[in-house]
């Protein structure tokens, strides 16, 4: 299904951002350290950084012909070494 309503895909937004705070929140429950809440920032910001590239980088910079519906489609483009301009 195609989810296209904006309402919807704002809570779908909204959801993602409550499962990574609420994850977050419960892994420093379960390990009150400064380590751990470093070690977690750089997670986030390494994933994000890293989401970013294969969603915008990508496609606007190396491919910009090729559009990727998800990660699967990602690795599929690496896995097909298909021609990088």
């Amino acid at each position: 299904m195609n989810l296209k309503n904006p309402k919807l895909l704002y809570l779908k937004g909204g959801l993602f951002v409550v499962i990574g705070v609420l994850a977050s929140v419960l892994l420093l429950i379960d390990h009150p350290t400064w380590i751990t809440a470093a070690l977690l920032a750089l997670a986030v910001w390494g994933f994000s950084r890293a989401y970013y590239f294969v969603f915008y980088v990508i496609e606007h910079y190396i491919d910009p012909g090729f559009r990727f519906a998800g990660l699967i489609d990602f690795i599929c483009y690496l896995y097909r070494g298909r021609k990088r301009r």
